[in-house]
């Protein structure tokens, strides 16, 4: 019987440590998963501000192409092109008798 209340003695001590030693465990645990959230919802306002910044990035390019499209559209206007084979090339419109149409057969 005695041996009973030393083990029973013995399992309570254990017992004493074991209630302290898990609440440390899982404080420590809440607080590493909180630096985790807020490690993560750094990493997502980063990655935020880097999709943003991408955006208007692509809208800028988005107004150059089309500025781009309507330069070479002017650039490539076939009165500034015959202008062009006039003044600098000295092409002239050959006459009607020096025209041969080619038929395909």
């Amino acid at each position: 019987m005695a041996k009973l209340a030393k083990q029973n003695q013995a399992d309570v001590q254990s017992i004493k440590w074991i209630k302290p030693l898990s609440f440390v465990a899982l404080w420590m645990f809440t607080l590493v998963t909180a630096i985790g959230v807020v490690f993560s919802s750094f990493q997502s306002r980063i990655a935020t501000d880097e999709l943003e910044s991408l955006r208007r990035e692509a809208s800028s390019l988005e107004v150059t192409s089309g500025q781009y499209l309507l330069e070479k559209s002017s650039w490539a206007a076939y009165s500034r092109v015959e202008k062009m084979a006039h003044t600098t090339l000295k092409m002239n419109v050959p006459s009607p008798d020096k025209t041969v149409l080619v038929y395909r057969q």
